[in-house]
């Protein structure tokens, strides 16, 4: 494991290849440490909730306020989820 994005990545090969897909600088160095880390298994499907789109706005309200998405107050449900999925 390298040292090129500093300490807190652990992964920096895993790092570049999801900064180049385009996931965020937050996103790809939670993946890369999660890659990193052998008791995680990132790479396995979840599949434990439903799709957004059978989430009640308030849930995805709550979820959003989670992630700390800014003007969360102000969206509709597909607004919620347009952000949700922005996110990653």
């Amino acid at each position: 494991m390298g040292s090129k994005h500093g300490p807190s990545i652990k992964d920096d090969d895993v790092y570049d290849a999801l900064r180049e897909e385009g996931y965020s600088k937050g996103t790809a160095a939670r993946i890369a440490n999660a890659e990193a880390n052998p008791s995680m298994h990132p790479g396995r499907k979840g599949g434990k909730h439903p799709p957004y789109e059978e989430w009640t706005r308030d849930e995805l309200y709550d979820r959003a306020a989670e992630l700390d998405i800014n003007g969360r107050s102000k969206m509709n449900k597909s607004e919620l989820i347009s952000a949700l999925r922005d996110s990653r």
